[in-house]
């Protein structure tokens, strides 16, 4: 009998004996029924398999539940798969290239001769719960490579055989069958099709078949999929709040930037959108001024050969922009870097000079796909706030504290909550084992000695150096990484820079790149969503609108205009010929932080009729209180 039974080691790390070949399923009913109807796959040795796996030897094991994080995978992967079937049964001639699980949900991309469109979702989510309903078994079936083939072929999905022919053809091939159904998967998936209970279709875009636009086109059906019904209404809601947020939307509707398919991801900025801009460096400069910076300027466009010496040729050349001059290849920096590491080589600098802080507002261009752009956070070219830090070895942990300090005084100024992660060595770094085992530990010394709280994401630093990265979370909590610091001993190396040291030897300098915004122009995107576009008085492009009453109160409104231009106020005064409550309307919607409706009131007594943004409160004051008032938030770049 003891040949018959298996040991079992369970997360609490107890021992119990069971049948062999029992399939993790029927251990997690043994347990519980309650753990048994929340099962979603099992994880027996630390792999994630299905309930119906059977255990022929001692192991380990945990059931996955659904409200996990691994289980809430496995249940979007199975939604994936329900989705492709009622693809399958709406649209017969549907071919299925992938369906993968990604953030918040799963996407299935397809080849289909009938158009899709967002019309389309509500009959595909019914197709679906009729699959649900069926409660189908999910089935692990495991062929050879040759009947794999086979059953692609009769099925004519020719993007699963392409997928197909990159397997070994000795290899197992496994198959995940529900119904009519089958894919190509190697998953888990749940037991059956009924446990999905909570599921939305959320958009259908365009896609490329493995994401090259060399490729053929394919369209892309998202969805979501949660374990209880009320963390679905929570991101419906969440989405609902982030499309109302949409910075694209939102640009055109305040006029701040465009796009044109003249220069397809590259924002123009609108007058109002430039106004934005400025603001944001004028505080950047503020604060690098404080600290020493010198700000410089360096070329668009350099030589190739300058790119092989830094190293970013061969991660970047792919996404590089070239032209041919004089006979010679040039390309538009991708980073700012190397014209830096230039500028410094320009002079000779004794270890007293040293740290020296180069700052720049640099226009960079990177090649992105058509399919990756997304409005202002993923463009074609960029202005990133850089700088650079000439330092000496001593000097490195000082330096990095005051940079972290800058950066908490810009992101707390936004209202900004943000995480830190130190990224290390990735697989394709420059340099010796010593320089960044010294790196790496530079930077967890200064983030330990400061107790700042982080996270260690392996292999994701610079290939030149370690770095620490700052995630902010905007008003829907969405997380988006900005600002970095990278420590770098490379290309102090590369470029042959040096310092004349207290010996009147020369030495190397260590470099820190540092970004604050990142790119300015993904940061502003950030900030409309962040702010929904109503952004506080100091940031706002139009800070006050003045509405008379009628055209006989004009004389009054236009003294009111010019003492808040004197005092720096930006100011519009609106003469149109509409109604007043459309006026009002229309300067709501534009999102302005005051509205002055000035009348005879206001006039005789040489105040002003406040109306702030978001608030229903009407205040009279007078116009002095007004302008001091207004005057402070924006000297304090106060956020109410």
């Amino acid at each position: 009998m003891k040949n018959e039974c298996i040991r079992v080691k369970f997360p609490d790390g107890k021992w119990k004996e069971y049948k062999k070949g029992a399939t993790a399923g029927e251990i997690a009913e043994s347990i519980s029924l309650s753990l048994c109807k929340k099962a979603a796959a099992a994880k027996i040795n630390g792999q994630l398999l299905d309930l119906a796996t059977r255990l022929e030897e001692d192991a380990e094991l945990s059931i996955i539940t659904v409200d996990s994080i691994e289980g809430l995978g496995v249940l979007r992967h199975t939604a994936a798969h329900i989705m492709a079937q009622a693809l399958k049964r709406l649209y017969p001639s549907v071919e299925l290239a992938t369906g993968p699980v990604i953030e918040n949900g799963f996407y299935y991309d397809v080849k289909s001769e009938v158009p899709l469109s967002l019309g389309d979702l509500s009959a595909i989510e019914a197709e679906m719960r009729k699959i649900i309903d069926e409660d189908l078994p999910i089935e692990r079936i495991e062929v050879s490579f040759d009947e794999a083939e086979k059953i692609w072929r009769e099925r004519k999905e020719s993007y699963k055989l392409e997928l197909l022919s990159a397997i070994p053809s000795d290899e197992i091939i496994s198959i995940y069958k529900q119904g009519e159904f089958m894919d190509l998967c190697r998953g888990p998936h749940l037991p059956q099709t009924g446990m999905l209970k909570f599921f939305a279709l959320t958009n259908v875009s365009g896609a490329y078949w493995k994401g090259d636009s060399q490729n053929e086109a394919l369209q892309r059906v998202y969805g979501t999929a949660f374990a209880h019904k009320q963390d679905l209404a929570d991101y419906m809601h969440f989405l609902k709040e982030a499309a109302n947020r949409d910075h694209r939307k939102l640009g055109k509707q305040l006029g701040l930037f465009m796009f044109s398919d003249e220069a397809p991801g590259m924002p123009f900025y609108l007058p109002k959108g430039q106004r934005i801009r400025n603001e944001l460096e004028k505080f950047s400069r503020e604060l690098q001024q404080e600290s020493d910076y010198e700000e410089v300027r360096t070329p668009f466009m350099m030589n190739q050969r300058l790119w092989e010496q830094s190293g970013h040729w061969d991660h970047y050349k792919d996404n590089m922009y070239f032209s041919d001059v004089d006979n010679q290849s040039f390309a538009l920096k991708p980073m700012n870097c190397p014209g830096h590491m230039l500028v410094y080589k320009n002079n000779l600098y004794s270890y007293r000079d040293l740290p020296i802080r180069l700052a720049e507002f640099g226009q960079v261009h990177r090649h992105e796909y058509s399919g990756a752009l997304n409005g202002m956070l993923r463009v074609r070219t960029f202005c990133q706030d850089d700088a650079h830090i000439f330092v000496r070895e001593d000097q490195i942990q000082t330096e990095i504290k005051d940079i972290i300090a800058l950066i908490d005084k810009v992101y707390s100024t936004f209202g900004f909550d943000y995480s830190v992660e130190l990224s290390t060595r990735p697989e394709d770094s420059l340099g010796d084992d010593s320089l960044w085992e010294a790196s790496e530990h530079a930077l967890e010394q200064v983030l330990d000695n400061l107790n700042i709280n982080y996270v260690v994401n392996e292999g994701d630093g610079a290939f030149y150096g370690p770095k620490i990265d700052f995630h902010i979370k905007d008003a829907l909590n969405r997380s988006h990484q900005c600002a970095t610091i990278q420590l770098d001993f490379q290309m102090p190396e590369k470029f042959d820079l040096v310092y004349i040291n207290e010996n009147n030897e020369k030495v190397r300098p260590v470099v820190i790149h540092r970004a604050v915004y990142g790119s300015l122009d993904r940061f502003f995107g950030i900030l409309i969503e962040h702010f929904k576009g109503a952004f506080p008085v100091w940031l706002a492009p139009l800070q006050v609108k003045i509405i008379p009453v009628s055209h006989v109160h004009l004389d009054y409104c236009l003294q009111v205009q010019s003492a808040l231009k004197q005092a720096g106020i930006s100011v519009e005064l609106d003469q149109r010929e509409e109604k007043l409550g459309y006026k009002i309307r229309d300067a709501q919607l534009q999102k302005i932080p005051y509205i002055l409706v000035l009348g005879d009131q206001e006039a005789q007594a040489g105040t002003v009729n406040v109306r702030k943004f978001g608030s229903r409160d009407i205040k009279e004051q007078s116009l002095m209180q007004f302008i001091d008032a207004v005057g402070k938030q924006i000297k304090d770049r106060s956020l109410s």
